[in-house]
């Protein structure tokens, strides 16, 4: 099959693309780069020709009350030229629970782009994560200084971005779900005690302080960024830590 990967040079996209043709397919990463716009329209009609799949892995620039209007206007060019193009299957990478947590800018936008995606004509499949492993890191700097990182003790279950790649191009390469697959790694944690952990792998002698009010994680209640029912991947984050 002919996949267009928009986004198909970031973090995901290059090892969807990798996956994909390593199981066969011709997989083409389309981005900014390459002459994309997924705001302006240009290259969408180019990108999209000859497609029988397309894997959306673009991403708002910010995670503010700005991200609504990315995903609205790229999702309404995307979806529109998936659809002039005869695309049989459009994928999105979203996040597990991310129509419970209204109070998230992002989280919000994200739901919009679902939702624009699931009631459009194009057959459709979503792919839900939990949070990549290799945003530990970014996750713990919005809330640091040089002695110290406060998070809150919500409970993530944090996946491997190799283990979501995997189960995009899975999904990519398969029938339209018309509906949306949960994948999580195998192990939950505390998001402090996940801190904690981080910075004893790495040698970084800051101290964790546990506190229910820092940072975006902070709106999260509950077990939100964890399900039962996930596909869970083989990575665990100690193993992805050594």
């Amino acid at each position: 099959m002919k996949i267009a990967v928009i986004g198909g040079t970031g973090l995901i996209g290059s090892q969807v693309v990798r996956d994909l043709r390593a199981a066969g397919h011709e997989a083409v990463p389309h981005a900014k780069s390459t002459g994309v716009d997924v705001l302006g329209g240009q290259g969408l009609d180019e990108a999209m020709a000859g497609a029988d799949v397309v894997v959306n892995l673009t991403n708002s620039p910010t995670f503010d009350d700005a991200s609504p209007a990315f995903f609205q206007t790229s999702m309404d060019n995307l979806v529109a030229a998936a659809d002039r193009a005869g695309v049989g299957h459009f994928v999105v990478l979203s996040i597990v629970g991310v129509d419970q947590v209204p109070e998230l800018d992002y989280y919000r936008a994200k739901t919009l782009q679902e939702h624009i995606l699931a009631t459009g004509p194009v057959p459709w499949s979503i792919v839900r994560a939990t949070q990549f492993m290799e945003f530990v890191d970014g996750i713990m700097s919005w809330t640091s200084d040089a002695d110290t990182v406060r998070l809150p003790a919500t409970p993530i279950q944090p996946i491997a971005a190799a283990d979501v790649a995997a189960e995009v191009a899975e999904v990519a390469a398969g029938a339209p779900l018309n509906g949306i697959r949960d994948i999580a790694g195998p192990d939950v944690f505390p998001l402090d005690e996940l801190g904690r952990l981080t910075l004893s792998r790495k040698g970084d002698h800051r101290t964790v302080v546990t506190d229910p009010t820092a940072g975006m994680f902070a709106l999260v209640k509950g077990d939100v960024l964890t399900d039962p029912n996930a596909r869970l991947a083989p990575t665990r984050y100690t193993d992805w830590l050594a």
